[in-house]
């Protein structure tokens, strides 16, 4: 097997094209949310839409369209894609919150001049997604994974 053969997998392409479309959707999302352009969002996790879901969920449908949907490859990329999922939505979320909460008190604590806080470096708050984040996700990487069913074939 070549190493080149990537280069013609189009179950691979169907994945990396919508995880790099959906990076690139983030800064113009951000800015109609906050009249702000943050393009450090093109390398940040989290946001809108999520580029996890997106990926996972390409590369799962485009495994059933190019494979078959009764295939073991569709059922442990699917298998995995929920996990990815659930983890971008549910645990990273959570530690964005609690990044939050504590990027809070230490502000806090920081207002009083208290020492060796003055150079606290702020926790990441945006980790995980919310679900219609990763559902935009989702439903752009199974667009995409048509797409490339549709346009590029095998």
């Amino acid at each position: 097997m070549k190493i080149a053969a990537i280069f013609q997998n189009s179950i691979f392409w169907a994945g990396m094209t919508a995880w790099i479309l959906a990076q690139v959707l983030k800064p113009p999302i951000g800015y109609l949310r906050t009249r702000q352009w943050d393009w450090a969002l093109l390398l940040r996790a989290g946001g809108m839409p999520s580029s996890h879901s997106a990926l996972v969920a390409a590369t799962a449908h485009a495994i059933g369209l190019f494979e078959g949907f009764d295939s073991p490859f569709f059922a442990l990329a699917v298998t995995l894609a929920i996990i990815v999922i659930y983890d971008a939505t549910g645990i990273r979320r959570q530690a964005g919150i609690h990044a939050g909460l504590i990027n809070r008190i230490v502000n806090e604590l920081s207002s009083g001049h208290l020492p060796g806080h003055e150079t606290q470096e702020q926790l990441k708050e945006v980790l995980g997604h919310t679900p219609i984040e990763a559902l935009a996700g989702t439903l752009l990487g199974i667009v995409i994974a048509q797409a490339f069913w549709y346009f590029v074939g095998y």
